[in-house]
């Protein structure tokens, strides 16, 4: 979209202000000002926005003294403490929470920062964007879809989530791929909206002469404990060799092994299944925070091509697709010790299913190859057995008319998934 038009004006007074102020709004939206609760968008009108404050500013290099306040004289001076953190991890938990990372990605998905910039996008304009889509969707599903109505509503969408497309006409949201994109983007969003509330919540200790490190702040209100792992060490060779098997030409920077608060315990609900795997989970870097914090979340409005669950793989290169970089090509994935019990087979796209067959665990979407079974290695992690792929994809026969070229592992229920490993990756 482009700027529009601005004029300044003069008035005899405030009252004078207020009423040419509302005159405008009603011929530019069809609606009262003195009613805007109530808002009502309309065709070929402009909408309204819902935007809120925010914090949760970049803290690129923090000074030893900070001159917090300043009360008649009195002038409270803070000492910053140094980082308890290790060097790796302060740049992870640094780029996690950047600003200029969540408004590269906003930016890649074509999201107009300078008319929804970070901190003002409220979690009421996310639901309504959602609310445009499932209109958009109930119209996509009629026989034939009504141009007209798609546009509109593309429309009203994009007024909504204002988008830069610079000169060109924004594309109607017309077929299912766009619509899913378009949700995949709002989660994005959402995400985003999440990590920046965090920051908020940061609690400012004014009268305090000496005060936590910001990065260990941050740190902190991700509610999980990251621990850095010697290249030298079993368990970063073991990741080393999974990322070579079955990935690109990827290099590893860092692995961290990933103790989420109360994710365990969780986890315990399903001991009783014995069919584990340590499993990819590729994912958006803005989204990591909120990850960590929240753990992998089923979303309302998520949705795949084996239904609203939790994707996994066993190829990396398969989740290395989903990943979106930052503008270093530096992304991030998980791997994630999946409780897969007795797992129901499939050969072919189903996206209605919310959960297995009676009698099923998961659902394994069968690729046409897969990591030589032969070469797994079996972990303990906790007292259970888990495998981990260790060798080249192969085919296999069995699948050789799978719908899937690489296999896909999906659960229904978060609790049947634990995050062991954040690796960072070079792309």
């Amino acid at each position: 979209g482009e700027v529009g038009q601005s004029s300044l004006m003069s008035s005899a007074s405030l009252e004078d202000a207020k009423k040419a102020f509302e005159k405008k709004f009603r011929e530019k939206t069809k609606n009262s000002w003195a009613a805007r609760e109530n808002f009502v968008a309309q065709p070929g009108k402009y909408t309204l926005i819902e935007v809120q404050l925010g914090a949760g500013q970049d803290h690129d290099d923090v000074g030893g003294l900070q001159v917090d306040g300043v009360d008649g004289d009195k002038v409270c001076k803070q000492r910053v403490l140094p980082c308890t953190l290790d060097k790796a991890t302060q740049d992870l938990v640094s780029l996690i929470f950047s600003s200029d990372m969540f408004r590269d990605a906003m930016q890649t998905m074509n999201i107009d920062v300078k008319k929804m910039p970070l901190g003002k996008l409220s979690k009421q304009q996310i639901a309504r964007g959602f609310e445009v889509l499932g209109e958009l969707e109930a119209v996509l599903q009629e026989q034939p879809p009504q141009a007209a109505r798609l546009e509109n509503l593309s429309s009203h969408f994009y007024t909504i989530i204002p988008h830069n497309f610079g000169r060109a006409r924004p594309p109607p949201i017309n077929s299912p791929n766009l619509l899913r994109a378009k949700k995949d983007m709002l989660l994005v969003l959402a995400d985003i909206e999440m990590a920046q509330s965090l920051q908020a919540q940061k609690v400012k200790e004014e009268e305090e002469e000496e005060v936590i490190h910001p990065l260990d702040q941050d740190y902190a209100l991700l509610c999980c404990q990251l621990s850095l792992l010697d290249p030298a060490s079993r368990e970063y060779q073991l990741v080393q060799i999974y990322v070579t098997q079955t990935g690109y030409k990827l290099h590893i920077l860092n692995i961290w092994q990933v103790a989420r608060d109360g994710e365990d315990e969780r986890f315990k609900a399903h001991d009783h299944l014995q069919h584990r795997r340590l499993l990819w989970h590729g994912t958006n870097v803005a989204v990591v925070a909120a990850i960590l914090k929240s753990g992998l979340r089923i979303m309302p409005h998520s949705g795949g091509r084996v239904g609203k669950g939790i994707y996994f793989a066993s190829e990396n290169s398969k989740s290395a697709g989903y990943v979106g970089c930052t503008s270093k090509k530096v992304g991030i994935m998980f791997l994630t010790e999946v409780a897969l019990g007795k797992p129901y087979r499939i050969t072919c796209d189903n996206p209605m299913l919310c959960q297995p067959p009676a009698g099923y665990d998961s659902v394994l979407a069968c690729g046409q190859m897969e990591p030589d079974p032969a070469q797994d290695e079996e972990v303990l992690l906790d007292g259970k057995k888990v495998l981990v792929c260790q060798g080249k994809p192969i085919p296999m026969p069995t699948y050789k008319d799978s719908s899937f070229s690489q296999s896909e592992y999906v659960i229904y229920q978060e609790s049947q998934c634990r995050i062991r490993y954040l690796v960072q990756l070079q792309f």
